[in-house]
C-alpha cells in the first residue's frame, strides 16, 4: 500500500505481510512506534498498553512467555494455542486500542503533535501511533533459542542505560521470571523450564 507521510514528502509503499501461526512455535513480535517517537515514554501510554495486551490473552488463544515495553518500540514473546489463530491478529488486537487512545489524547491534549502523525495514503488521511507494517518477528522452536529471546527482551532496558539491572524495569516480565512482586502481567506458565 502507497502512503505519503506530509513531514518528509516522502512517498513510501507498505509490504503486504503473510502472517501465520503454529501451535508449539514461539514468536517475538517487535514493532515499533511511528517514526520512532517516543509514545511509550510516559505511563500513561504504557498502561494503556498493558491493558490492551491483557485483554488481547483474555479474548485471544495465546500464552504470552515474555514483554518489555520501551520508550518507542515493543518486544514480546507469544505462542499461539491455536493453528488458527494468526501473530497478525494477536498483533493487531494489541496495537489498536493502544492507538486509538494515544492519538485520542493528542488530539485533546497536543495538538501540535498531529501534523507529525498525519500520512495521507491515497485518498485517505490517518493519524499513525505505530510504524506501519508488521514490524520485526522472528519464530523458534529450540527452547535454548526461546530463552534466549527472553533473556534479550529483558536486557533491553540495561542495553540503553534506563536501568542497570533488568529487575529494576517496570515495564517487563524480568521481574516475574525473577520472582519478585508486584508484577504487572503474570507471564504462562506453558513455557518448559530452562535446562542449564
Amino acid at each position: 500500500m502507497k502512503y505519503l507521510d506530509p513531514v518528509t514528502g516522502k512517498t513510501s509503499f507498505r509490504e503486504l505481510r503473510r502472517d501465520s501461526s503454529e501451535t508449539d512455535v514461539a514468536f517475538e513480535l517487535t514493532f515499533s512506534c511511528y517514526r520512532q517517537f517516543q509514545f511509550l515514554d510516559r505511563d500513561r501510554t504504557r498502561e494503556w498498553f498493558v491493558e490492551s495486551l491483557q485483554e488481547a490473552r483474555n479474548t485471544l488463544p495465546f500464552d504470552l512467555w515474555a514483554w518489555v515495553i520501551m520508550p518507542e518500540h515493543v518486544h514480546l514473546l507469544v505462542c499461539p494455542r491455536s493453528d488458527e489463530m494468526t501473530v497478525g491478529e494477536i498483533r493487531s488486537r494489541i496495537k489498536e486500542p493502544v492507538a486509538r487512545r494515544a492519538i485520542a489524547w493528542l488530539e485533546q491534549s497536543a495538538p501540535d503533535w498531529l501534523p507529525r502523525i498525519t500520512v495521507q495514503e491515497g485518498k485517505r488521511t490517518r493519524r499513525r501511533f505505530w510504524q506501519p507494517g508488521g514490524g520485526y518477528d522472528r519464530n523458534a522452536t529450540e527452547l535454548v533459542t526461546i530463552y534466549s529471546m527472553i533473556d534479550y527482551i529483558h536486557n533491553n532496558p540495561v542495553r540503553r542505560g534506563l536501568v542497570e539491572k533488568s529487575t529494576d524495569w517496570e515495564w517487563s516480565s524480568a521481574r516475574w521470571y525473577a520472582d519478585m512482586s508486584p508484577v504487572l502481567i503474570q507471564m504462562d506458565r506453558t513455557l518448559p523450564m530452562r535446562v542449564e
